[in-house]
């Protein structure tokens, strides 16, 4: 039988719908949790799938990405984006589970899309970690901001004043905790310990940059090129052109990794003050009527490739090769 197995991530269950020989064939509900997944790959082992189609959603997909590839399973991880244009381009108007599982299915069988690889231990752990230090400094930042409006009032509460200080000092105390075992987790990994710190070499990147970028890096196939790490952060630019009436200017996607974009954001506002090579990068673009905006997203785009690069050759990051005169020219 020639099979395709689709499966549509919920957060406790998950839709799987099959196509044998191009045909819509069975369904079937996957419950998250140990035994669902394992009973999930013993069906999928029966059906002897061709591809085993999910997307990338959340945190939800990967522990039964994780099953299935252990039991030798075809499985294939595919960003939403691509198929959610699959589906515009199959005028697939409606959507439930089951129609999403089966499409899924169908995408595995018309483009037989590459085989996932998964991440290691340690890089899962350094992921984890990293991911949790930039929410707990989402939550800093907007109890700094909850402090800084307690303090302007003139109808302040010493109380609640004192209450958010401590709030402050916990996170930064948690903070810490998760930097040191982020330390310490690239120190077990001789690959983690070298990529960290070519990234270290950069101006502006800073460790919990650093920590940050390399979290969300290390997970990623060695074999992406510098577009497509751009297109997974969504720092690439969206054009909306159409014959001689429609001529919008370039805009950020953001239809990616929102923890990567984040961690590229500080790195190229201090870079831009402080590296006479990217300074010039940035000038040019402004020069050239690029918005303040544009040209610090056109710099962050650019860190992102050189991190990459660097991650891949073993080299430490050099604003000199990264923004050369050629780069200049070309700005």
């Amino acid at each position: 039988m020639n099979t395709h197995v689709g499966i549509d991530i919920g957060a406790r269950t998950s839709a799987m719908g099959w196509r044998q020989n191009g045909k819509t064939s069975g369904q079937w509900e996957i419950q998250h949790t140990p035994k669902g997944r394992k009973t999930a790959a013993a069906k999928m082992l029966g059906l002897k799938p061709l591809s085993v189609v999910m997307e990338a959603t959340g945190i939800y997909y990967l522990d039964l990405a994780l099953e299935l590839h252990a039991a030798g399973l075809p499985v294939s991880v595919i960003n939403p984006k691509s198929f959610h244009n699959f589906a515009k381009l199959m005028l697939q108007n409606s959507k439930t589970d089951q129609i999403d599982s089966q499409l899924l299915a169908e995408y595995g069988e018309r483009m037989a899309p590459r085989l996932w690889v998964p991440p290691t231990a340690d890089q899962m752990t350094l992921r984890a970690i990293g991911r949790h230090i930039n929410r707990l400094i989402g939550h800093r930042t907007r109890a700094k901001n909850e402090l800084h409006a307690l303090q302007a009032t003139e109808t302040r509460v010493e109380l609640l004043i004192e209450d958010e200080k401590e709030a402050i000092a916990g996170l930064d105390a948690r903070i810490d905790r998760l930097k040191k075992a982020a330390r310490d987790a690239i120190a077990k990994c001789p690959d983690l310990s070298l990529q960290f710190r070519c990234m270290m070499a950069a101006p502006g990147v800073g460790e919990a940059s650093a920590i940050a970028a390399l979290a969300e890096l290390t997970t990623l196939p060695v074999t992406l090129k510098s577009a497509q790490v751009s297109r997974y952060a969504g720092l690439d630019v969206r054009l909306t052109q159409s014959g001689t009436s429609v001529n919008r200017p370039g805009r950020m996607s953001k239809c990616g990794n929102a923890y990567l974009r984040a961690a590229m954001f500080m790195p190229a506002m201090t870079a831009i003050r402080c590296d006479e090579n990217v300074k010039a990068f940035y000038e040019a673009l402004v020069a050239r009527g690029k918005k303040k905006m544009q040209a610090i997203g056109a710099v962050m785009r650019k860190y992102l490739t050189g991190l990459w690069a660097c991650m891949r050759s073993g080299e430490e990051f050099n604003t000199a090769k990264l923004f050369s005169e050629k780069h200049l020219a070309k700005a």
